[in-house]
């Protein structure tokens, strides 16, 4: 074994030393720091090493540091708790739209595990009549999409007595192992190690066993080389965007150049009718079984995120670098647009997962959300096209999270101040590079055997 293998290894280890500290107990900054940079560490020792070389360790290494997540229960985030209890008002009938975790009228399916007795710890949620839940925000009802609706029942029926959350745990796990797989084969193994080694894979997709993983494996699917038909493509990126709204940017990304010359419509329709029948698929049961709508809380959550007043917290924390706070709301609608519009004009439709990651990835360095499992698609289409100038959106949402919603500016400012530069650079660099290599190539008939040419 060579020294460079030997010290890839050994950087791995303490990885996953640090990332076992971080899924231990509430979330610290200087762990999460410490983390990137020994994933940074690992993907440069990575570079010279041989891709066959190299496969056996992105494989064994993914899976062995995302089941880290599984040795203690959710550490930095409450939301499995809601999908356990939205799993368990399906599994009795009723919709999770209709009514919010503290309606009496839901009381006989509450239990010790979600709804203690005890009301010291600080991570529980009051409820009005008294007691508490593990639940986050009780008095609304749910905000995730049918898809994802479909998983928590899923994992309901399949989860023994007594599984509290370790069932959501291994399906984050299972998931993420797929996404590496899928990745390892689609992109090699080099790019793949870009979510084999991630920080975020395996505190968010699996200790936190956010849903967002399920949305990223359809999209990762859905972008392989064997989902080369158009329809297959658009019925799985619809099935995502049901997973979890964020993914409807791949599904823009995926329509990459339609507008080159033209609108090229089979591709268009081929595309957005699959994804919407399937969408509107997965919504009908719920609009039929519901009483409310199907919308659950995203509006509501919307304006508690603070996207509608930007001066109250760290939204748009980049444009309020460079602009008054009121523009910044109206200068990130409109700078996305102009993402999307160039990725429609100038996209390669051979790679349509470059553009799914420009436009994901800059809808996060525009609006700069405070939840880092938002970016866990990014991570998984900075992989799939080899575009590590990307990752740093990533540790900018996981900055924004530790960090809280601190009054601007503050460390999430810096942090995606400093991935927006990255993206820039590094894509600047990329397209001189490929400029230079283009000058350089020699011409047609340059590089045909003398044999060949015409006088």
């Amino acid at each position: 074994m060579s020294r460079q293998m030997l010290f890839l290894g050994g950087v791995l280890l303490a990885l996953a030393a640090v990332v076992a500290e971080m899924v231990s107990g509430p979330p610290g900054l200087g762990w999460y720091l410490l983390a990137w940079v020994l994933f940074a560490a690992a993907l440069w020792l990575a570079r010279p090493i041989p891709q066959r070389r190299l496969t056996a360790l992105v494989v064994a290494g993914g899976v062995a540091l995302t089941a880290i997540g599984l040795v203690a229960p959710p550490s930095s985030s409450t939301d499995s708790y809601r999908y356990a209890w939205d799993g368990r008002v399906q599994a009795a009938g009723i919709s999770p739209y209709d009514h919010p975790p503290a309606d009496p009228a839901l009381a006989p399916l509450r239990d010790e595990w979600l709804f203690p007795s005890r009301c010291a710890a600080p991570e529980l949620w009051p409820l009005p009549g008294g007691g508490c839940t593990r639940i986050n925000r009780p008095t609304v009802p749910t905000i995730y999409p049918p898809v994802a609706e479909g998983y928590f029942l899923l994992v309901h029926w399949l989860s023994p007595d007594g599984a509290r959350h370790k069932v959501l745990q291994f399906g984050g796990w299972l998931m993420a192992v797929l996404v590496l797989l899928a990745l390892r084969r689609q992109a090699g193994a080099r790019a793949a190690a870009y979510w084999a080694w991630c920080p975020a894979v395996p505190v968010e997709a699996v200790n936190n066993a956010h849903v967002d993983m399920l949305a990223v494996l359809l999209v990762v699917l859905a972008f392989g080389p064997g989902r080369r038909h158009v329809r297959a493509r658009g019925a799985l990126l619809g099935a995502a965007v049901a997973a979890k709204l964020l993914p409807v940017t791949a599904l823009l990304g995926a329509l990459s150049g339609t507008l080159a010359n033209g609108v090229a419509w089979r591709r268009v329709l081929g595309l957005c009718v699959p994804a919407a029948l399937i969408v509107g698929l997965a919504y009908l049961p719920y609009v039929l079984a519901s009483r409310a709508p199907v919308v659950g809380y995203l509006l509501g959550y919307i304006q508690e995120e603070r996207y509608e007043s930007p001066a109250d917290g760290n939204r748009y924390a980049v444009l309020r670098l460079v602009m008054p706070d009121s523009w910044a709301p109206y200068a990130a609608i409109l700078l996305l647009a102009l993402v999307v519009l160039h990725v429609l004009r100038r996209g390669d439709p051979e790679r349509p997962w470059h553009g799914a990651l420009v436009i994901s990835g800059s809808l996060l360095l525009l609006f700069t959300p405070g939840y880092s499992w938002y970016a866990l698609l990014v991570v998984a289409l900075a992989a799939r096209d080899g575009r590590w100038e990307w990752l740093g959106v990533a540790l900018a949402g996981a900055v924004a999270y530790v960090a809280g919603p601190a009054a601007h500016p503050g460390p999430a400012m810096a942090c995606y101040a400093a991935a927006t530069l990255a993206v820039l650079i590094g894509g600047a660099v990329r397209r001189s590079h490929e400029t230079g290599a283009r000058k350089t190539m020699p011409a047609p008939a340059e590089r045909l055997p003398s044999a060949c040419r015409k006088d």
